[in-house]
């Protein structure tokens, strides 16, 4: 029997089974049609109904097959239908809003995508990577290989570490909940070329690591300790892949809802929280109340300092408690961990090198990315965006000797092992790439000379770039 639903364009086809079987509607392969926007809009939706035996029933259903305005099946329900009618009223709805968007993702908030916010029931839902000792002896150090990893495994990695810095223990943290909550952070981070899941591991990964070499257990209380971790989680939830001069001089959005402070940083901090906000990810749910006010203005405080329009205030305010640095003092303490966070967040250079360029030609991607895009736009550009004027020697050379060193060499002085392991390794890439960019100068002025050689840079700056755009 066919009966068409004429309001919904649905047709409804109904099939006889044994009386032992249940009335249901088997809408799974009805809504992986309608995700797909090449399928024509009528779809076979399958309904199964009793099978009764007599004669008469089929007599019925004859009669109502030749009625299509009317239907009339047994135990259908008011219910079903609506919620067949409204799901698809969803997905058109949808479907539209996609076709209809511009190219540039930053200039529409998080609430497009809802639901990525809804948390996964299916727990375990990502396969339980075991971890070596060789991994978790690796996974404290700063030279951890960020590019081995599959998403599972990260995940993994960073369920590992809250278990191993007795975060779960401590705050009561259900461990089902802490699946569901990484796991919707993951889906929470855009595919970009840098500022993506893999980004949000390796800055957790370096904080991790750096709890672990200054041993700060033995300096912070627990709270803070999960104060840092989760900030490191969080920090860039969501991000759009343009920066904050694009947001503000575009007029987005977040521009406009957070007026020109910290667009980017303030949506990650509400991102983190409307996740949070779900109870089956709700990794707070067992902490007092002051303990979640105090966790809250703790995370917020250090995504917000990830700000690097902040960045010289943050380093002269901690330059001047540096003197006289008090563990005690609670204005000293969420200043170095304000710079904790910074750190970590601008550290691929402290790894070592085969691990720390990817991130450049990644960074150089996104940056590519936006000035061809403020370009088309009559936006202003910044020189170290352009790719016309950028490369990857000048790029990082005034980064590593105006940025990094200097705030490496001002948390060496509170933490000396720091030394050694991150401050060196800075010096030498700073060295590196000042090496690259003499032997650029003098292949630009060799160019002058001989002509041959001109025609040769251009075509290595073209296989450059080329590789900067994979």
């Amino acid at each position: 029997m066919i009966t068409l639903l004429t309001s919904t364009n649905i047709y409804v086809k109904t099939q006889t089974l044994s009386p032992h079987m249940l009335l249901r509607v088997e809408f799974e392969s009805f809504i992986l049609r309608m995700l797909n926007p090449f399928q024509s809009c009528i779809t076979e939706v399958i309904i199964p109904v009793y099978e009764t035996g007599s004669a008469t029933d089929y007599q019925q259903s004859s009669k109502i097959e030749h009625t299509p305005s009317v239907v009339k099946m047994e135990g259908l329900k008011v219910v079903e239908i609506e919620k067949c009618k409204s799901d698809i009223k969803k997905m058109r709805e949808e479907m539209a809003a996609r076709s209809t968007r511009t190219s540039c993702p930053c200039k529409y908030s998080f609430i497009d995508e809802n639901k990525k916010l809804t948390p996964r029931r299916d727990v375990p839902s990502y396969p339980k990577y075991m971890l070596s000792q060789e991994t978790i002896e690796a996974l404290r150090k700063p030279t951890f290989d960020v590019w081995l990893w599959e998403p599972n495994e990260m995940l993994s990695c960073l369920e590992h570490m809250y278990h191993d810095l007795g975060l779960v223990k401590d705050f009561n943290i259900n461990p089902i909940t802490l699946k569901r909550w990484l796991l919707c952070i993951h889906d929470n981070y855009r595919n970009n070329p840098f500022h993506n899941f893999r980004h949000c591991f390796c800055v957790t990964q370096m904080m991790y690591s750096m709890i672990s070499l200054c041993n700060l257990q033995e300096k912070f209380p627990q709270v803070d300790i999960l104060i840092l971790m989760t900030a490191a989680v969080c920090h860039d939830l969501d991000h759009p892949g343009y920066n904050n001069t694009y947001q503000i001089n575009a007029r987005t959005e977040l521009a406009v809802r957070y007026n020109d402070i910290s667009p980017l940083e303030n949506h990650h901090c509400a991102v983190a929280f409307q996740i949070i906000a779900q109870p089956e990810c709700n990794i707070f749910s067992n902490v007092t109340q002051e303990q979640f006010k105090r966790i809250r203005q703790g995370i917020i405080t250090l995504i917000l300092a990830t700000d690097m329009a902040r960045h010289a205030e943050i380093l002269d305010s901690f330059k001047e408690k540096m003197d006289n640095f008090d563990y005690s003092n609670e204005e000293h303490v969420t200043c170095l961990k304000m710079v904790l966070i910074k750190c970590c967040d601008i550290s691929n250079e402290v790894r070592p090198m085969e691990v720390a360029e990817p991130w450049v030609d990644c960074l150089l991607e996104e940056y590519f990315m936006q000035s061809d895009r403020e370009k088309s736009e009559g936006l202003p550009v910044a020189p170290f965006m352009d790719r016309d004027k950028v490369t990857k020697p000048t790029a990082q050379i005034g980064f590593l000797k105006f940025v990094l060193i200097p705030m490496f060499e001002t948390v060496t002085k509170l933490f000396p092992e720091v030394d050694e392991v991150m401050l060196q390794p800075l010096w030498e890439s700073r060295d590196r790439y000042e090496e690259l960019k003499q032997l650029d100068d003098a292949m630009k002025e060799a160019s002058y000379t001989f002509p041959e050689l001109k025609n040769r840079e251009k075509s290595e700056n073209k296989l450059s770039s080329s590789r900067w755009m994979l």
